[in-house]
């Protein structure tokens, strides 16, 4: 009997030491998160933010400076979500393998009001709208027939310009840094970039405001695709927000971006009929740009020869050999690159259309 109780009292020794050196493994184990939260509008530090790894206990608030530390993080991938009142909320995916530092986070204000700067402010508003029916997807209202619920109603489709991952090279306007080696996929509402690296799943968020320009290879059709910020130039005057994928460019450059706006359903409870869910749809708009004005092609055929100026008739006989269609894409592709080829040192960035 006492040699039993020696005996468990030995294992508890030996548990005893296992815990110790478990516990000890666990101190050396952990890690900090570190990084500086800031406007994306007015370039001011973010103080109060609360940041978490969702489903953990780990958080941190920002402090003076906008910084914040959440220590002793264990080794694992993670969610991290910042919400502060007055800002979109920011999510990114994290992968902690030591002391990880995120550097600059940039949150932008919900529903920015600046009257110099209604384009950006109309866009934020659409982003805030596209949020809510993304996090509460099924919020249909109380429409109920003889007391039994409707089936939820989904939100289908997606917001990006292109869901496959295309190697990217990215430059930056701090500093003109160059950001290359990355798969990226853009997010046409929120305005961000998703950066995953080559070698891991780590995707990181990339706030439209901090890239000037990119170039990405189209792992679908093998060519290269070139957008730049909407930010360096105006439409009817106003700073715009968004990319524009520049198809031709030139001595007048055509240019084409894509629009994501919600189709809501149009199901008759009553009748039962229509679409249940809503959609979410895509839409491209094609422009020329002029002296960093953004303008928008013309649909009339005489407004349309205009753009040309004193090359307006030849390219109107360029458009009746050719039997080109000016109402579609592929024929403002063929009649820019013959325009821009008219000039000196013209060369095309890309073989062909690529839709999106």
């Amino acid at each position: 009997m006492g040699s039993k109780f020696k005996h468990l009292g030995l294992l508890g020794l030996v548990f005893g030491l296992i815990l110790m050196s478990q516990a000890r493994a666990n101190a050396q184990d952990s890690f900090s998160i570190t990084g500086v939260l800031k406007d994306g509008l007015s370039d001011q530090f973010i103080n109060g933010a609360v940041i978490t790894l969702r489903e953990t206990a780990f958080s941190a608030v920002s402090r003076e400076a906008g910084k914040f530390t959440i220590p002793n993080v264990y080794n694992d991938r993670f969610v991290l979500n910042i919400n502060v009142t007055g800002y979109q909320s920011y999510q990114a995916q994290i992968n902690v393998r030591g002391n990880l530092d995120l550097g600059e986070i940039t949150l932008f204000p919900m529903g920015y009001e600046n009257p110099d700067d209604m384009a950006l402010q109309k866009t934020i508003r659409a982003t805030n709208i596209a949020e809510l029916f993304s996090k509460r997807p099924n919020f249909i209202g109380g429409n109920q027939v003889f007391g039994i619920p409707p089936e939820p109603k989904r939100l289908l489709g997606n917001y990006y310009l292109d869901t496959k991952w295309n190697k990217a090279s990215i430059l930056l306007y701090r500093d003109n840094e160059v950001m290359e080696g990355y798969f990226v996929r853009y997010n046409i509402s929120s305005n961000n970039f998703e950066l995953r690296d080559i070698e891991a799943d780590q995707v990181t968020v990339l706030p439209g405001l901090r890239v000037q320009n990119l170039v990405w290879v189209d792992s679908e059709h093998n060519v290269l695709r070139y957008f730049v910020n909407g930010m360096d130039f105006k439409e009817e005057g106003s700073p715009i927000s968004g990319f524009f994928e520049v198809l031709v460019d030139g001595q007048l450059p055509l240019l084409r971006r894509t629009i994501a706006s919600i189709k809501q359903s149009n199901y008759n409870t009553a009748l039962m009929v229509g679409d249940r869910d809503d959609e979410i749809v895509k839409r491209n708009s094609y422009y020329f740009l002029r002296d960093k004005e953004i303008i928008a092609i013309p649909k009339q055929k005489k407004k349309f020869y205009k753009i040309f100026g004193e090359e307006a008739e030849e390219i109107e006989n360029f458009v009746r050999e050719n039997a080109v269609n000016i109402k579609q894409p592929a024929g403002y592709f063929a009649i820019f690159t013959f325009y821009n080829s008219k000039f000196e040192g013209f060369e095309p960035l890309i073989p062909k259309l690529v839709e999106n």
